[in-house]
């Protein structure tokens, strides 16, 4: 016998145990190579194994519940005696393969949508396996997954499919697009061939590895029929409500008496889906809790969720279950939702406590407008970004202090320079490597300026990770992060700056690149602005804007023969920082060192 073992999987850098959610196979079952095992989770995430290979699960060393740590052995396949190696000479009886089928499909299901459940109990299994199989188009199908985007980042959203069933794609056009807190992603196709089935809806969240949608590689356009209409066929019998099931008129106890009709009888138990009736998605770590404490699904869908997008987390549960032991003679109404955080006697809101609500309806805002009036709904970066700023603005006092620097020498400097750079190094020259140079060195002397606030500690970084804001057209503002950005020379940073824009704008960031920054530099001047006040990007304590460049005259001295009036380059800078940790002195005094730094630049200098 070929034993492998099945360890507990490592889920990131602080991740160093996980909790037994439910066994998808049990011992003697078969399984194949990368089929799924069994589902765990942690406080921040619930994830499926996979089998390392091909064979038969002989041993469950975990049971549901447990929490182990990663690399704990928690079960045992044997290769030997895999699938592959059954003919048709010693198949099973042929009761076995139908229900072996039926229970990999169910698996099957699971991975994809919860509330398929219901439905597969109540549907009879078929035992003909030519009519249970769905015609397919000829050629090899090949599987479409949620890609990988970030060390940190474990969920991906669907914000739109480019593509409809039926249709032609070549290898890496563009299937559909994704979405995270942080970026928007478009994800290519692996293959060349035609989209036969989309797994997962616009709007719903799914994590890392789910396989979204299938190709059919030889396939040819057309060959697909669309897929019919979701509504249910009024001819056919579906499952009642939980909230609407019939009770049995003659319900049996468990000695088989039947209770008194006088006595109240107790209404069946509603079943805890993935998505409740207001589309909010529920994991199957938070589904697991609330079955486990026999919560209905009414209660779950009151909850305030706290985490993005207002989901419900592991903390929301466990905390709505404290409150209820401590108030039990509470009536048995619905809950009543907690206040929204972010008022002044709550403190600042917690990430993914605001959000942008629908509003109005077109109606209604015309009938208090007039009809001379175009209604335009928020796409998902304006949203976040209207969530980032709100809550940023809750979290900082914020103050602004300005200051002017004459930056003649660097506008000499880049013009003497720009035209053999972009020979040289394939990227454009801009100001923004000179603006990030001068940050850096400011921050080595105010350390201050490089940190977070943590409750009531402040978190000095050593570490200069210099956020830059891009506009992305009239849709948006992302700041991609250069990291270590104080080991780079001017050169070095308008590569990064460069590349990382660039990706930027056409939707290749991933989202760690967005993630981590230190401090932020924003170039407002690029697109006209002489000066502004920006927001801190949290958990930052400061950002720092530059204004446009332009020639001004300007009184100076001139050598010690008196003063002189000369037309010069100047420009203003604004710096927002923190109050709570940063004063106006060390405010100011950031600002002047990042002007001196400027004013030191000349066009003879050698910074390449």
């Amino acid at each position: 016998m070929a034993q492998v073992d099945v360890e507990m999987p490592k889920m990131g850098e602080s991740i160093t145990e996980g909790t037994v959610i439910a066994w998808h196979k049990q011992p003697g079952d078969e399984v194949e190579q990368d089929e799924i095992l069994l589902e765990i989770g942690t406080d921040k995430v619930d994830t499926e194994v996979p089998s390392p290979k091909g064979g038969v699960l002989t041993e469950t060393l975990v049971e549901e519940g447990d929490t182990v740590e990663v690399g704990t052995i928690i079960a045992t396949l044997d290769t030997d005696t895999a699938a592959a190696e059954v003919d048709a000479d010693d198949a099973p009886p042929a009761e076995a393969p139908a229900d072996d089928e039926a229970a990999a499909d169910e698996a099957a299901d699971d991975a994809f949508d919860a509330d398929a459940e219901d439905e597969a109990e109540a549907a009879p299994l078929e035992t003909d396996s030519e009519e249970a199989a769905s015609p397919a188009p000829s050629g090899d199908e090949v599987e479409v997954v949620m890609p990988k985007m970030g060390e940190s980042i474990t969920e991906g959203t669907v914000v739109a499919w480019y593509k409809d069933i039926g249709e032609a794609v070549a290898i890496d056009e563009t299937i559909l697009e994704i979405g995270t807190d942080k970026v928007d992603t478009e994800v290519p196709s692996p293959a060349e061939g035609v989209l036969t089935e989309k797994l997962v809806e616009e709007g719903e969240t799914v994590e890392v590895g789910t396989v979204v949608a299938l190709l059919a590689s030889e396939a040819e356009a057309g060959s697909v029929e669309p897929p019919a209409s979701d509504e249910p066929d009024a001819t056919q019998e579906t499952a009642p409500e939980a909230d609407e099931a019939e009770l049995p008129s003659t319900p049996p106890s468990g000695d088989g008496a039947v209770p008194d009709a006088d006595e109240p009888q107790r209404a069946p138990e509603e079943t805890i889906t993935r998505r409740g009736d207001d589309g909010r998605f529920y994991s199957p770590l938070v589904r697991s809790i609330a079955k486990e404490e026999g919560l209905r699904m009414s209660e779950l869908e009151s909850l305030e969720g706290s985490g993005r997008g207002g989901r419900v987390t592991k903390e929301d549960v466990l905390a709505y279950l404290d409150e209820r032991e401590e108030a039990p003679a509470a009536p048995a109404s619905a809950p009543e939702r907690p206040p929204r955080p972010g008022r002044s006697d709550e403190g600042p809101p917690a990430r993914g406590d605001y959000t942008v609500d629908e509003g109005p309806s077109d109606e209604e805002l015309r009938q208090q407008y007039g009809d001379r009036i175009e209604v335009q709904p928020m796409d998902r970066m304006r949203k976040m970004t209207a969530e980032h700023m709100v809550r940023s603005k809750a979290t900082s006092a914020h103050v602004t202090s300005f200051a002017e620097a004459d930056v003649t020498g660097l506008v000499q400097l880049r013009e003497a320079n720009k035209e053999a750079f972009r020979e040289r190094e394939g990227v454009k020259l801009t100001y923004t490597p000179f603006f990030v140079k001068a940050a850096v060195e400011a921050l080595r002397e105010h350390p201050l300026l490089n940190a977070s606030v943590e409750g009531d500690k402040i978190v000095i970084k050593h570490d200069f990770h210099v956020g830059i804001a891009v506009a992305i057209g009239n849709k948006g503002l992302l700041a991609p992060v250069i990291r270590n950005a104080g080991d780079y020379n001017v050169s070095g940073l308008a590569r990064k700056a460069a590349n990382v824009a660039e990706r930027a704008r056409n939707k290749e960031l991933q989202p760690d690149e967005l993630q981590g920054g230190t401090f932020t530099v924003t170039n407002i001047g690029s697109l006209g602005s002489l000066m502004g006040t920006p927001i801190i990007n949290q958990p930052q304590v400061g950002i720092l804007a530059t204004g446009a460049i332009q020639k001004r005259p300007v009184v100076v001295e001139n050598d010690g023969l008196g003063d002189a009036i000369s037309v010069r380059h100047m420009m203003y800078l604004s710096l927002s920082y923190d109050h709570r940790i940063i004063d106006g002195a060390m405010g100011s005094s950031f600002l002047q060192r990042v002007v001196t730094e400027l004013e030191s630049f000349s066009a003879d200098a050698d910074l390449f």
